[in-house]
Formats: C-alpha cells, sequence, structure tokens
C-alpha cells in the first residue's frame, strides 16, 4: 500500500478534511434566518449566534490557508488559481454594481409621469458634486496610489515602506467612510423618498459598505505585516486586498461621473 503521506507527485494541493465549510454554512443559515424572525419581531437570539459563527468560520478558515501557505503548500499553480477565484470575486461584486447602476440608469433615462417625466424628480435637491463627493474622489485616488506605494515596498522588501504605505490607505479609507457618514447625515432626502433617493443611497452605499470591507482587509495585511507573514515573492494575501481596494476605487470613479454629476441639476444642489 502507498504511504498516504508521501510527497504528491503534482503540483496541486489537496487540502484536509476541515469542519469549517459546514460550520460556515450553518452559521449563515441562523444569520439569515435569525435576521428574518428579528424583523418579523419574533426574536432576537438566533441572528447573533449566526454572526459569531460566521466571523468565527472566516478567522479560522483564514487562519488555515494561511499555515498552508506558510507550510508551502502555495505553489506556482496553487497561487495562480488562488488568483484566478479573487478575479471571479470581484467579477462577482462588478455584477452587484451592474444592478445597482442599471436600476439609476432605467430611472434617469426614462422618467416617467409618475416621476415628473424629469431627472432629478422635482423637489430633490442633489449634492454639488464638487463638494464633499470631489473630496471624497481625490481621498480615494490617493488611497490608490498608496496602495501601490506599499505594493512596490513590498516587491522592494522595503518592510518599512509596505507599512507606511498601508497605513496611509487605511487611514484614507476610514477617512473616506466618515465624509460620506457626513454626508449623508446632510442629505435633503431619505431612503424611501422616491426613486431617486433609493438608486442612490443603495449604490453609494453599497459602494460604502466595499470601502468598509476593503479598509479592515488592509488592516488584517498590516497585521500580518508586523508579522512578517509577506514575502517578496509570496504575498498574494496583500495583493488580493490591493486589487480589491483598486476595484472600489474604479466604482466610485462611475458613481462620481454617474450619479453625482450626471444627475446633478433640474432638483437644485445641496452642499
Amino acid at each position: 500500500m502507498a504511504d498516504a503521506h508521501a510527497e504528491p507527485k503534482h503540483d496541486y494541493h489537496l487540502v484536509d478534511p476541515s469542519p469549517w465549510p459546514i460550520i460556515g454554512s450553518v452559521s449563515v443559515f441562523l444569520l439569515a434566518f435569525g435576521a428574518v424572525m428579528s424583523w418579523h419581531h419574533i426574536t432576537n437570539w438566533v441572528w447573533p449566534f449566526g454572526a459569531v459563527g460566521v466571523l468565527y468560520t472566516m478567522f479560522v478558515w483564514w487562519r488555515d490557508v494561511i499555515n498552508e501557505a506558510h507550510e508551502g503548500h502555495h505553489k506556482p499553480v496553487v497561487a495562480l488559481h488562488l488568483r484566478y477565484g479573487m478575479i471571479l470575486f470581484i467579477a462577482s461584486e462588478v455584477m452587484f454594481f451592474v444592478a445597482w447602476f442599471w436600476a439609476y440608469f432605467n430611472a434617469s433615462l426614462y422618467p416617467t409621469h409618475w416621476i415628473g417625466g424629469v431627472w432629478p424628480p422635482e423637489g430633490i435637491q442633489t449634492f454639488d458634486p464638487w463638494h464633499l463627493p470631489f473630496v471624497n474622489t481625490l481621498i480615494l485616488l490617493l488611497s490608490g496610489t498608496t496602495v501601490t506605494w506599499a505594493h512596490h515596498a513590498l516587491l522592494e522588501n522595503d518592510r518599512a515602506g509596505l507599512k507606511q504605505g498601508l497605513w496611509c490607505t487605511i487611514l484614507l479609507g476610514a477617512l473616506f467612510s466618515c465624509v460620506q457618514a457626513f454626508e449623508y447625515s446632510h442629505a435633503a432626502y431619505g431612503f424611501t423618498d422616491g426613486i431617486y433617493a433609493s438608486t442612490f443611497f443603495m449604490a453609494t452605499g453599497f459602494h460604502g459598505f466595499h470601502v468598509l470591507v476593503g479598509t479592515i482587509f488592509l488592516t488584517v495585511c498590516l497585521i500580518r505585516a508586523y508579522l512578517g507573514h509577506f514575502r517578496p515573492e509570496q504575498h498574494f494575501g496583500f495583493e488580493a486586498a490591493a486589487w480589491y481596494w483598486h476595484f472600489v476605487d474604479v466604482v466610485w470613479l462611475f458613481l462620481f461621473i454617474v450619479i453625482y454629476i450626471g444627475g446633478h441639476g433640474a432638483g437644485g444642489a445641496h452642499g
């Protein structure tokens, strides 16, 4: 009988049996089911268990992936397929934003009589695109340069530059979120105030959520940088975070041009 622990004769990594897929699935079910029960005022204690389970599964599963990389299992073919997986994940996120843009274009390009036949609808005070939205655009564009700085520093094995670039990017991401929260607090309309408000908050808010996720992603990379995890020849975790952050930047440029600039007009301006 062949030795079960013999060195494999291929470049792929066959992972060991893991409890995290089933635990993660049960946790997601409890989170979703509990949230629905909470919305219907039946019970509020189910979804916290699901949320804790999801967060715990994320931590331990990604911990195992990191350990696999450190043990030498992420050979070039495995690393390539991890990159394919990240590309497909970002592509799936793009489809989310396609839905929000579709809803916005459907209403704005063909405004029907029930919204007054004009866009923005009468009475909607849109934000001045060259005020806070423009500031946030500059913040995100600058954060794109700082994460690139961190990446190039890592490639040159400049550990100090890597940490400094990540710190700058994380702080800029947090600043973006604060500015957007301030902007929302001064909006002249709420989420339920018609189609313009719904599409505006859905598109920009969903992007804001991605900024928060990306900031957390980069914060984890910063912690790992202090732990000495990344090497110039192997740093997919950081590379994935940088790709995700650039994706967030590009989506914001579309939002800024289409919604803030393109949607600014008839209803009036609001600083």
